[in-house]
């Protein structure tokens, strides 16, 4: 899909050549996908601390179990 964006080309250049990548496109797509994977990383971190676990619960008895 054509899409056009008004990039700055001094980050976009220094991207590029952090990255090691040929092209714009490239250099795009990786910077996108990082992106995404930094705020799925942000956003279980903020479950830190909220999720309760069963203070029953013993994963040794349930490998004895076997």
């Amino acid at each position: 899909m054509a899409t056009n964006l008004a990039i700055d080309q001094k980050l976009l250049i220094e991207a590029q050549k952090i990255g090691n990548k040929k092209t714009k496109k490239e250099t795009v797509n990786e910077a996108l996908k990082e992106y995404i994977q930094r705020r799925k990383q942000i956003e279980i971190t903020e479950l830190f601390g909220q999720i309760t676990y069963d203070k029953d619960y013993s994963y040794k008895s349930l490998r004895q179990r076997k």
